[in-house]
């Protein structure tokens, strides 16, 4: 994502916001950037599951957010920032309740001189992945702002 420049509101680089790690909401969505949505992108369990039922659940998933804010006359989606904040937050405590971030993998951004040290998929199971995905669908999408 960071080779590509691609620019939020305000003209702010994904580059730029994820100069010390990612960040994201469910590892789909950014705050900042609205639709832009990502599959198995970074703090989603994509790499660390079967990818195809991971794909196709993140696939699902934004289809679905994308017809409910349709049939709301919502054009514009995007993770708050607070969602972000408390997954990013998530995510890390879930790996640092593992041996992960203690090795020398691409998984911590290691094989990359200067990358930042941060452990990049969702482990917390894709039971419990999808789970959370269910509960903020439920919930309206919550930690999801639409507008018009």
């Amino acid at each position: 994502m960071k080779e590509i420049d691609i620019k939020g509101a305000g003209g702010v680089s994904i580059r730029d916001k994820w100069k010390d790690g990612p960040q994201t909401y469910l590892g789909v969505m950014v705050a900042g950037f609205p639709n832009m949505f990502m599959v198995t992108g970074p703090q989603s369990p994509g790499v660390k599951s079967q990818m195809i039922f991971a794909c196709q659940q993140h696939v699902d998933f934004v289809g679905d957010m994308i017809k409910y804010a349709r049939g709301r006359q919502m054009r514009r989606i995007e993770a708050s920032r607070m969602a972000e904040i408390n997954w990013v937050q998530h995510n890390n405590e879930v790996a640092d309740s593992t041996l992960y971030p203690l090795a020398n993998s691409w998984y911590m951004g290691a094989n990359i001189p200067g990358k930042p040290r941060i452990f990049m998929p969702y482990v917390g199971g894709v039971q419990n992945y999808v789970k959370k995905c269910d509960e903020v669908v439920q919930k309206g999408y919550e930690g999801f702002e639409m507008s018009a």
